[in-house]
């Protein structure tokens, strides 16, 4: 393996995720379809989408385990301030990791999304 090139994840209702990456979390909507909405984030580097459910969903929580990583190219600090701005829900402060600083926001479906300011 030498790379991962796009990812996705499942969610419950797509309009309201798409809400939340777009207006909540500033990713960059690059394509639509009836069953998906694909992002670009940070001009394109980091590309993954949102999808319908595969399966059925009823009454499980999807992003239960799952945790994606964002490079960002700013401050940390800036950023988290933003997010609680917007009233994202973060999943605790700013951590110290060997990569550099991150912070952990959750999104509609309990996907943990995290940004890393690299060291």
């Amino acid at each position: 393996m030498r790379k991962l090139d796009f990812a996705s994840v499942q969610v419950k209702d797509l309009e309201v995720s798409k809400d939340f990456y777009t207006n909540k979390l500033g990713f960059e909507v690059a394509e639509t379809n009836p069953a998906a909405c694909i992002f670009r984030y940070n001009k394109g580097e980091a590309s993954f989408a949102i999808r319908k459910p595969i399966s059925d969903l009823d009454g499980k929580e999807p992003g239960v385990g799952v945790s994606l990583w964002f490079a960002i190219d700013g401050s940390i600090e800036d950023l988290e301030a933003e997010l609680l701005g917007k009233n994202v829900q973060l999943l605790g402060p700013i951590l110290n990791t060997p990569f550099g600083k991150a912070i952990t926001a959750k999104d509609p479906d309990g996907y943990a999304i995290t940004f890393l300011q690299s060291n």
